[in-house]
């Protein structure tokens, strides 16, 4: 049999994202998405539910997530369902989140370009970097630089699959 998981999402942030480090300096991004659904029960009422995802996202995505997101800001993520469990205290906790491939910005740009609702998007405060951050080895080439300022987020950013660090 075979097995797929994928899950496309549109919603607005329901907190700023937390970008935090994994101890190899992975930068990863941890925010929170709701998505609105309306209706007609079966009274003829219009109804209303709302329903909360947690999403988390790696590398480049995270680091672009943090820079150009806030509470409020539309945004389309695609990506898996992961499933954690631990325990806590003699307590067994779970969690099932979205772990983002690839995401889109949905509101205006600056400027008036884009599609979709919300506002324009403004760059965030960066966080520092760790400062244990080691330099890469002298045979490595670094990357290229990026085309894309700090005054306007990247035109239709379509973050690869090929950075998830596993």
């Amino acid at each position: 049999m075979a097995n797929y998981n994928k899950v496309i999402l549109a919603g607005n942030l329901t907190r700023d994202p937390q970008l935090s480090y994994t101890p190899t300096q992975t930068p990863v991004v941890d925010f929170g998405i709701a998505i609105n659904r309306k209706y007609r029960g079966q009274d003829g009422q219009q109804r209303e539910e709302t329903c909360f995802v947690d999403c988390r996202a790696f590398a480049r995505r995270a680091e672009v997530i943090n820079q150009w997101f806030t509470k409020g800001k539309p945004i389309l993520v695609e990506g898996r369902l992961h499933f954690s469990s631990w325990e806590k205290d003699g307590r067994k906790h779970s969690k099932l989140r979205v772990v983002v491939d690839t995401f889109e910005f949905m509101g205006s740009a600056p400027g008036g370009q884009g599609g979709g609702q919300g506002g324009s998007y403004a760059p965030r405060q960066q966080a520092p970097a760790p400062q244990q951050q080691a330099p890469p080895p002298p045979q490595q080439q670094q990357a290229p630089q990026s085309n894309y300022s700090d005054e306007a987020p990247p035109p239709d950013m379509d973050m690869g699959s090929e950075d998830i660090p596993f």
